[in-house]
């Protein structure tokens, strides 16, 4: 799929999700960020066992970072994760950047996307 797509993608998901991420609440985001701990640190210089570090993922070019397992679709997506982006790659991962490794499915509230966003925003 094209760099061009999947932005048009995301950009189409993420106006359905809405342009309310900026009033999460970080510590509401905290409690979603526990269905990610599985797979996910969010602290400084820690390793991850079997996914990356989310620490200061805002801003981060997908497929980059201090991990070795990136999927070769997450690597060529061309996503620059930002409210937007991560907003509709919550909402379903394996429709915004398909073939990438996740295997979560998506949360389902776009209140538990927003506050995830909040938190992400606050660490890093």
């Amino acid at each position: 799929m094209s760099k061009k797509l999947l932005t048009m993608a995301a950009m189409a998901l993420a106006l359905g999700i809405g342009s309310a991420q900026a009033a999460g609440d970080a510590a509401k985001g905290e409690k979603v960020f526990k269905k990610c701990k599985a797979c996910h640190k969010i602290e400084e210089g820690k390793k991850s066992p079997i996914g990356p570090n989310l620490f200061g993922v805002m801003g981060r070019e997908a497929g980059t970072g201090d991990f070795k397992r990136y999927s070769k679709a997450m690597k060529e997506s061309g996503v620059t994760w930002d409210e937007e982006s991560i907003a509709a790659y919550m909402k379903s991962p394996k429709k915004f950047i398909p073939k990438n490794k996740m295997a979560f499915p998506g949360l389902r509230k776009d209140s538990d996307i927003e506050n995830l966003i909040a938190f992400l925003k606050t660490n890093g």
